[in-house]
């Protein structure tokens, strides 16, 4: 099994998809509980929501064909907390967001694990992501790193309430030019979608490490709540649903990647 599927195109836009795999293999599925069977923190059909608009527009994608439980791309690789202060999801996690345990008691990695399994899945994700930077920098000038997610509107563990639909985040503005955030908040507020900038998500490791505007590269980071397109209970894809959304995502690509270029068409590029 590849550690992930790649598809190269010719436009400055990189979607990022960490969180879709769902290959477990079988030396650590069968240390899982039913509950680590179940990968039910899987970012379920996020690719579906892309596929038509990279066909189309020529986007590169790379989609993680492992899961989290495995280990969770979107984690700096010295497992410090993202969001320190709040509950910790490690690279290599332990439990569930409903936590319930993923693993059997005392078959959880260990640190000797853990550096093996960033060495042999979580480095080769890194390295391709920032080798299509770099290509198509080349080719632009700039690149535009979009990374795709979803998730449970409600998950006591990480917050108190419920998270809008649409949740835009861009380390606090760190991670891509102003602009280019305003664009895509403009395409998403005129959406049926509730939505908040930089609210609970402000980008995971991926947005915070590869952006980096003032080198004409702009990382955002996108979390829906993925009832808007999905079964919850049977994780079955929902297209009716889905056409909405990807609709507003859409839009929102078309927003960012067409700011992102005025930038450079207007500005030296370094």
């Amino acid at each position: 099994m590849d550690i992930f599927t790649l598809h190269t195109g010719d436009s400055p836009l990189i979607i990022s998809s960490p969180h879709s795999g769902t290959h477990v293999p079988d030396a650590i599925k069968a240390k899982l509980t039913p509950a680590g069977h179940d990968l039910c923190d899987t970012d379920w059909h996020v690719d579906r929501l892309y596929n038509d608009y990279v066909r189309v527009n020529g986007a590169t994608f790379i989609r993680a064909n492992y899961s989290r439980y495995v280990i969770d791309l979107n984690r700096p690789p010295d497992n410090q907390a993202l969001y320190p202060g709040q509950a910790k999801v490690p690279l290599c996690p332990d439990f569930t967001f409903r936590e319930e345990p993923i693993y059997q008691d005392g078959l959880a990695p260990d640190d000797n694990e853990i550096a093996q399994r960033l060495k042999t899945y979580w480095q080769p994700y890194h390295d391709e992501i920032a080798a299509q930077i770099a290509r198509v920098k080349a080719i632009h000038g700039y690149a535009i790193l979009w990374d795709a997610h979803s998730i449970r509107q409600h998950i006591p563990l990480l917050f108190d309430g419920d998270l809008p639909d649409l949740n835009l985040g861009t380390a606090k503005g760190a991670s891509c030019a102003p602009d280019i955030e305003n664009a895509a908040m403009e395409v998403i507020k005129k959406s049926p979608f509730s939505h908040v900038l930089n609210g609970r998500f402000i980008g995971g490791y991926i947005t915070r490490h590869y952006g980096d505007p003032a080198h004409n590269v702009h990382a955002l980071q996108m979390e829906i709540v993925r009832s808007l397109y999905m079964d919850e209970e049977g994780y079955k894809y929902v297209p009716d649903s889905a056409a909405k959304l990807i609709t507003c995502l859409n839009g929102v690509l078309d927003a960012v990647t067409h700011h992102a270029g005025t930038r450079v068409a207007t500005k030296p590029i370094r």
